[in-house]
């Protein structure tokens, strides 16, 4: 998962790199590729990996494209997904993590450091910190 602009520039860097790649990958001599029995695991395994970054890319876009003016609505399909859906928020909010962190009384470090972790080192309480931005707006957010 994409969590800030840092990791999305990187992501799309990656993308044009294994864009890259493929291409050439696939200007190999035909015989090669029919007589290498790896090359089309290697292929598709390139492949594989640009499709799950070009994901990436285009739900952090829509993220960070979101209409203010309505409502964010994310689903919750299972409670260990709760912390991506709360950095998903944050994205579509247009809160930066230093935003957040003004907003819950942290550092930006500590906010950075929780998202990397998925939030598995916040305490509780820093937790609902996290969560205090939409809680006390206006701004509703569907979980």
């Amino acid at each position: 998962m994409i969590k800030n602009q840092r990791q999305y520039d990187y992501s799309q860097e990656l993308v044009r790199q294994f864009e890259s790649d493929l291409s050439v990958y696939d200007a190999q001599d035909e015989e090669l590729k029919k007589n290498d029995c790896w090359w089309k695991i290697k292929r598709d395994s390139l492949q594989s990996h640009l499709n799950a970054l070009k994901t990436e890319v285009a739900e952090y876009e829509t993220l960070i494209k979101h209409d203010n003016r309505t409502p964010i609505v994310l689903k919750l399909d299972d409670i260990k997904n709760l912390p991506q859906l709360l950095i998903k928020a944050r994205i579509a909010a247009n809160l930066s993590q230093k935003k957040l962190a003004d907003i819950a009384g942290l550092t930006e470090e500590k906010i950075i450091d929780y998202e990397a972790k998925d939030y598995q080192t916040a305490s509780l309480i820093d937790f609902f910190l996290s969560l205090m931005p939409w809680i006390l707006s206006s701004k509703k957010v569907s979980f």
